[in-house]
């Protein structure tokens, strides 16, 4: 597993089909860190509409439960290794001698289950509750702990440069993710994974772009984190910036998709082009580390913009109409081609479902004016640079804070 620059050719991803363990978030999506509910059924062809679109532009596309499924039934050592993973996710409560007959029932009939089965637990992680008897006859009672609803952005569990550096995710609705991660990384690629321990760190915030990177920091990856992957090895370039995720002078410093990311505002399309809103760059503080024999020293301190122009990087804008719904979240599929999301449709949406405070939404309103209604991907700035863009509506499975970058793990590009 190797990704030197964002806009190499991509040639192969990670995703994973949103099921079950969604359905919570529908009835309950802030508790889930989902921005809205939306449409399952849509959602779905979403997904793979988007699936497809990377297979017909050559990208390998593994889908985790196939990954995981196909593996254990063809493998009987990483079956044995899964069912150990379930077994210690599966709990039962009650009296002493109805969990002892139930966790040894289980244990005697997991060969039995099946491998599909097994992986819907591991993203339902259940708890049955034996405690209630109806004539004599256990009655159960059936939790999910922490069902991972948020799996299907597969980019924050990890941050993959020169092999795979595992997150720990700072929300505990997403800190079991890695688990299962990890587990198919190591299990599955057999791949040498490091594991950040200290501070918070989740792949969103990760942009390489070959000479140097970018580590963003605020409400997911702290500057603990952030350092602790400079540490680590496997993010290795000449220089690292650390970017203060920026939010709007007119907000309040809240969990918002405007700042909960790097990937959030900015992203990279082609060699010495970025695609970001100027405004926020222009707040943005940045540290830079420069690589120093087998460390990084402390460099100096600038804005991500200033930063951008010493790099001699072009620089396309967004205006807060296109930042807020997902524009930077696009995903570079080769240098100068992009899979981009109909941002167009989707703050129509996000309008006509309330999500925005009056000040937002006026100033989103101003900005659509202002362009008249000509949004990413078919603002000016992408046709003066030429940028190839392939147009996906993921107006559904937005709704869960993420676009087309957020829902891939990137693995290879050449």
């Amino acid at each position: 597993m190797r990704i030197k620059a964002e806009w190499d050719k991509l040639n192969e991803v990670i995703m994973h089909r949103p099921g079950t363990e969604i359905t919570y978030a529908m009835f309950a999506p802030k508790a889930f860190l989902f921005e809205r509910s939306f449409n399952y059924n849509k959602a779905i062809n979403e997904h793979k509409n988007l699936e497809n679109i990377l297979k017909e532009n050559g990208v390998k596309t593994h889908l985790l439960s196939d990954l995981i499924v196909k593996t254990a039934d063809n493998s009987n050592d990483f079956r044995r290794k899964l069912e150990k993973k379930v077994l210690s996710l599966i709990h039962f409560y009650g009296t002493k001698e109805s969990m002892e007959i139930a966790n040894n029932d289980l244990i005697k009939n997991i060969d039995y289950i099946d491998s599909e089965s097994l992986f819907q637990a591991l993203i339902l992680e259940l708890s049955i509750d034996l405690k209630e008897y109806v004539s004599g006859i256990e009655y159960p009672t059936v939790y999910s702990n922490i069902p991972l609803a948020n799996l299907y952005f597969m980019r924050d569990q990890q941050a993959i440069s020169n092999g795979a550096l595992i997150g720990n995710m700072r929300m505990n609705q997403r800190k079991k993710e890695t688990d299962i991660t990890s587990f198919v990384f190591k299990e599955i690629f057999n791949e040498n994974i490091q594991k950040i321990e200290d501070g918070y760190f989740e792949g969103g915030d990760f942009m390489p772009a070959k000479d140097f990177a970018l580590i963003g920091m605020g409400n997911r990856t702290n500057e603990q984190g952030a350092l602790s992957a400079i540490k680590s090895g496997v993010i290795n370039f000449d220089e690292i910036a650390l970017v203060y995720n920026p939010i709007y002078n007119f907000m309040k410093n809240e969990d918002l998709m405007v700042n909960m990311h790097l990937d959030t505002y900015f992203n990279i399309p082609a060699d010495g082009i970025a695609i970001t809103s100027i405004e926020l760059s222009k707040i943005a503080k940045v540290k830079v580390y420069s690589k120093r024999n087998d460390g990084y020293d402390y460099s100096n301190e600038m804005t991500l913009y200033d930063y951008l122009k010493n790099k001699d990087y072009n620089i396309i804008d967004l205006g807060i109409s296109e930042q807020l719904s997902y524009s930077s979240n696009f995903l570079t599929v080769s240098n100068n081609k992009i899979i981009a999301i109909d941002s167009g449709k989707v703050i129509k949406k996000l309008l006509k479902e309330n999500i925005f405070d009056k000040e937002t939404k006026s100033r989103i309103l101003k900005d659509i004016d202002i362009k008249n209604n000509k949004l990413f991907p078919e603002n000016k700035g992408i046709k003066d640079y030429g940028i190839d863009f392939i147009k996906i509506d993921l107006s559904e499975l937005t709704g869960g804070y993420g676009g087309a970058h957020c829902m891939t793990s990137a693995i290879n590009r050449i």
